[in-house]
């Protein structure tokens, strides 16, 4: 088994609506009992992280999943269950049968969290919980003060359902979107731009018979935010009081949605906090270049 490419698996979530499909790219040895889980934001997936996860699998296995609505996953009937209470227990189904495997194995299981945007917010309210598994998390461009300058910039494209006839005209459209928000800066390498690209496309078969290109998520992800104006910020301060584990925090400079005053309060804990800027880069630092990688590297790793 090639352990420097990606594998594809998944688990079996349960809502109210039934059972539902997560798929997840896996990286490593699989039976390394260090485990690395590498959680997209809102209308990414998981493949956000292949640079990310090349890199750290010569020392870790590294899962990433596509949340529920979004990438391989399946998409949920109802879309009213699209939220954080679904998309944590379908992560403790992910984390379940890591224990399950490490029993398997008689090996003692270590996991450490990566979260962009809405990721990171999975990964803190699961740090935050009760007998947690989560050893180190990393909050990528996301903190527990939601700044609604970026709540309403996210608004007005998030669960938009534009289609394109080529795929070249899909991806003037996601560059154009990428760069503003710190995907498209000169420190990120063309080849890492261009997958990002790559992984937000699906293809349809419209009623015509037409192929277009669109993006691979079910707008109604976004349902939370459709036709909604953020005029105050969304604060989660009690769930970030209760993260016991050591933090590292990375902050695009020009972010809109994590501002530097937040990322500053949360060193105010007892517990190791770190945080590391970027400048010239919004939301959110795309992972994908060594400056990136590397302070996720020693972090988890070292």
């Amino acid at each position: 088994m090639d352990t420097t490419l990606p594998r594809h698996g998944a688990v079996r979530g349960l809502s109210t609506a039934g059972f539902h499909r997560m798929a997840y790219t896996e990286w490593g040895e699989t039976d390394n009992p260090h485990v690395v889980i590498c959680v997209h934001g809102l209308t990414r997936s998981g493949r956000d992280f292949d640079d990310l996860a090349a890199r750290l699998a010569r020392r870790a296995r590294v899962l990433c999943p596509d949340i529920v609505g979004r990438g391989a996953s399946d998409w949920l009937s109802d879309p009213g269950l699209y939220g954080y209470p679904q998309y944590l227990a379908d992560i403790a189904v992910l984390i379940a049968r890591l224990d399950a495997q490490a029993a398997a194995g008689r090996r003692v299981l270590t996991i450490d969290w990566v979260g962009t945007s809405m990721g990171g917010l999975i990964g803190m309210m699961l740090a935050a919980a009760r007998g947690t598994p989560i050893r180190r998390l990393v909050m990528n461009d996301i903190g527990p003060v939601l700044a609604r300058e970026g709540l309403n910039r996210i608004a007005a494209y998030a669960g938009s359902d534009p289609r394109f006839d080529s795929f070249e005209a899909f991806s003037a459209s996601q560059r154009r979107l990428l760069r503003p928000w710190g995907a498209g800066t000169d420190a990120l390498p063309e080849a890492a731009l261009a997958r990002l690209v790559e992984h937000s496309a699906r293809r349809f078969t419209e009623p015509d018979g037409r192929v277009s290109v669109g993006l691979h998520y079910d707008p109604a992800i976004a349902r939370g935010f459709k036709d909604k104006t953020f005029d105050r910020d969304v604060e989660m301060w009690p769930i970030w009081e209760k993260v016991s584990a050591p933090v590292l925090v990375l902050r695009g400079a020009e972010s809109e949605i994590f501002r530097a005053d937040t990322a500053q309060r949360m060193c105010e804990r007892a517990a190791p906090t770190s945080v590391i800027e970027f400048p010239g880069i919004g939301h959110a630092p795309a992972l994908a270049d060594d400056a990136q990688i590397g302070c996720i590297e020693r972090f988890l790793l070292d």
